[in-house]
């Protein structure tokens, strides 16, 4: 079931963790508006989003396969790979896996579009 937009923000390490320490201790609550997935730089979101990757998530969408073998059948991607890949996808809140009947995996897309938030200030600017 698609859910609306996937935020992702883009910073360094370093803001990464300075955010999520203020979370931590309670100096910053993040929004409803804030990324909810951080990538380090734009050449790791690359790697993810890759167009092969993206035309995947738009298959899943599309086909809305019952199984993992299902969906390697109607992608021509090996198995395994395929595997490894939405592993890295769900990681980052791209793709769910449903449980199906007895061990069978069933990918679903989480989110209709991916917004994209990249802070040229750094922390600084934004008080964590």
């Amino acid at each position: 079931m698609n859910a609306g937009v996937l935020k992702v923000g883009i910073a360094s390490q370093e803001v990464i963790k300075a955010r999520t320490l203020a979370i931590a201790s309670g100096r910053y609550r993040p929004g409803p508006d804030d990324p909810k997935v951080w990538f380090t730089s734009m050449e790791s979101l690359a790697q993810v989003l890759s167009t092969k990757n993206k035309m995947l998530l738009e298959l899943i969408a599309k086909v809305q396969p019952a199984s993992l073998a299902e969906l390697a059948e109607v992608s021509g991607r090996n198995r395994s790979n395929l595997s490894r890949t939405l592993r890295t996808m769900r990681r980052y809140r791209l793709v769910e896996m449903e449980k199906g009947q007895g061990r069978r995996l069933i990918p679903r897309v989480r989110y209709n579009s991916i917004a994209f938030d990249m802070s040229l200030a750094g922390a600084m600017a934004t008080g964590w």
